[in-house]
């Protein structure tokens, strides 16, 4: 099955800019290009990391992104799927296949998007468009986190800012592991993250320097910007801080705290590392086998139809959602 040559409408933005920046216009429909396969989409979950390129912040991203817009004017990187067309050497998909991937740098408010097909992911017939297309970047994000600092069971781990979408998974898989979770939030989502498997919530203003010292194997900071030493002194020797969330300033972001974590972890007993998620489609499919098994429960905070995602955008953007905002596909134009 071929796609026909046709426009398609998008939620696009041409300059970097808030989300009331971002409208809908009508564009080509993308073609694949070699090692890439086109899907039609049904649902995409937006991400901090959305709101990130539409605002082109920090400034220091604007050469790989483009600089005075994005090169890729359409936001949603976190998306699932139908496989429409296949670009040259693709061997390993097939038109009609269901799967989950994360575009690089967007592409998923729209009908169509193409994707590198090393980077999709088959998709379980258990498991709907909507919850697999919360899984890619949050998801990935809380597992490679839990993964370098090194919780596995029996430790016990603080996960700071644990409501929203990296948090709620981390919460979840750090149980699944069989460590000791404590997790921050306000106090409104405290039973939300007890039910997925907080032993311990506190909240979201609580000083790290009121928690006792030495308490954890690891740390895992999402949001605040608390103090770099206050929180090595909440490890034990040993121990783990991960930074995840990307505060900063304007012009070089997180660039200068993760210096200074560097050199605070010069012969320290107490590790700070910096977090540079990457998509990891292997990391994905076990996201996807645990949601499949019922282990694993994404949480989706709201549902928007396509003709409000930039609705969807403006929430985002303003921050404090619980868990995941998803976007449901257009009716896609007419394949033949």
């Amino acid at each position: 099955m071929t796609v026909s040559t046709t426009a398609m409408t998008a939620w696009m933005q041409h300059r970097y800019g808030p989300a009331s920046g971002i409208r809908r216009h009508e564009r080509t429909m993308p073609e694949p290009r070699r090692g890439e396969v086109l899907l039609r989409i049904e649902a995409t979950a937006l991400n901090a990391g959305d709101v990130r390129i539409m605002l082109g912040d920090p400034l220091i991203v604007r050469p790989a992104f483009g600089l005075r817009g994005p090169r890729q004017p359409v936001r949603g990187m976190d998306v699932a799927g139908t496989v429409v067309a296949l670009g040259d050497g693709v061997t390993d998909a097939t038109v009609g296949d269901a799967v989950v991937a994360e575009l690089p740098g967007g592409g998923g408010l729209a009908p169509f998007a193409t994707a590198p097909v090393a980077r999709c992911v088959p998709r379980p017939e258990a498991v709907p468009p909507q919850i697999a297309a919360t899984l890619p970047i949050a998801g990935g994000t809380a597992w490679q986190a839990l993964d370098l600092a090194g919780v596995t069971e029996g430790r016990r781990v603080l996960i700071l800012g644990a409501s929203g979408g990296v948090g709620t998974f981390a919460v979840q898989l750090a149980a699944i592991r069989g460590a000791e979770v404590h997790a921050t939030s306000g106090e409104q989502r405290h039973p939300l993250l007890s039910g997925l498997g907080a032993a311990r919530v506190l909240g979201r203003d609580t000083p790290v320097d009121e928690l006792p010292h030495g308490e954890y194997d690891a740390v895992i900071q999402i949001a605040g910007g608390q103090s770099l030493r206050a929180l090595q002194r909440l490890t034990r020797p040993g121990g783990t801080v991960v930074l995840v969330g990307g505060d900063g300033g304007r012009v070089l972001g997180p660039i200068p705290r993760m210096l200074r974590a560097a050199v605070l972890s010069i012969g320290s007993r107490h590790r700070i590392r910096p977090l540079a998620a990457v998509a990891k489609p292997d990391i994905l499919a076990n996201l996807l086998d645990l949601v499949a098994q019922g282990r694993l429960r994404p949480v989706i905070a709201d549902e928007y139809a396509f003709e409000a995602a930039g609705e969807a955008m403006a929430r985002i953007e303003a921050g404090h959602v619980a868990g995941k905002l998803v976007v449901h596909a257009e009716d896609s134009p007419t394949a033949s």
